[in-house]
């Protein structure tokens, strides 16, 4: 019984130690307002076409995005491109495509039925020209992290030079938002780096929130029906709770209560 204790005890100090190391270690996220967020809650249609643009140029080339077809640029919810401009973006890209009457592959321009190209053929060529490290599938990204837009968004700006006497490996930076603080990945932004078509000025916290926003849209691209369904769904539950009401006021009220 003495020895249950004990490790009752000793299990306990753990718990609590490693919850305030855990607890010392957290950082704060940077904020920002998310237009998608909220029970009314819409993407910013400028913002999403804005984002694919920064994922085009800026993180594609490392980054694949294997669940998105280029028909969804145009679907309501989404970017909304025109059908034109989606059809445009996929022509833009070639697709290996085959095999032919002669049983070889080739290459043509995509089409909007096509699934975003693929940056590299394989993971392990992923990884060979990434220092061994594989660049995630951005598709569902922000649902696979903990602290979600929140923490990708400040990831992006989280790059700085590491503490005094904290040793880095080569290939290795120091970003203070990335769990354990040690990232694979270069800083990709700069102010400028990008030209928006729209005029808007690309500030690393401007691209950093528009490709975060395309992120959203692409791990929950239902997301603004599903927030029209839950309206509905509440105005619903209302006048059903309303019609309750009256109704059974209007039965009870038909019993003699006895004093």
């Amino acid at each position: 019984m003495k020895n249950f204790f004990k490790i009752i005890i000793l299990s306990l100090i753990i718990m609590c130690g490693y919850k305030s190391a855990y607890s010392a270690e957290k950082v704060e996220y940077l904020k920002t307002h998310w237009s998608f967020k909220g029970l009314f809650g819409k993407f910013d249609r400028a913002s999403l076409q804005r984002g694919y643009q920064v994922y085009t140029e800026v993180c594609s080339s490392c980054h694949s995005m294997k669940y998105l077809s280029y028909r969804n640029l145009a679907e309501d919810g989404g970017p909304e491109f025109s059908i034109d401009q989606a059809k445009a973006i996929a022509a833009s890209f070639e697709v290996k495509d085959g095999p032919n009457s002669d049983g070889d592959m080739f290459t043509r321009p995509g089409k909007l039925s096509d699934k975003f190209v693929m940056p590299y053929d394989n993971v392990k060529a992923a990884q060979a020209a990434n220092g061994g490290a594989y660049p995630p599938d951005m598709s569902v990204l922000v649902k696979a992290r903990g602290g979600g837009v929140d923490y990708i968004y400040s990831l992006l700006q989280g790059y700085e030079e590491p503490p005094a006497g904290m040793k880095l490996d080569d290939g290795v930076y120091y970003n203070k938002y990335m769990y354990g603080n040690k990232i694979k990945m270069s800083n990709q932004l700069s102010d400028g780096l990008v030209e928006y078509g729209d005029g808007t000025t690309a500030t690393v916290e401007q691209m950093s929130k528009d490709v975060t926003t395309f992120l959203m849209w692409a791990a929950e691209p239902h997301l603004e029906s599903r927030h029209r369904m839950g309206f509905k769904a509440i105005i619903y539950l209302i006048i059903l709770t309303v019609l309750v009401y009256f109704s059974m006021k209007k039965i009870w009220s038909g019993i003699e209560t006895k004093i």
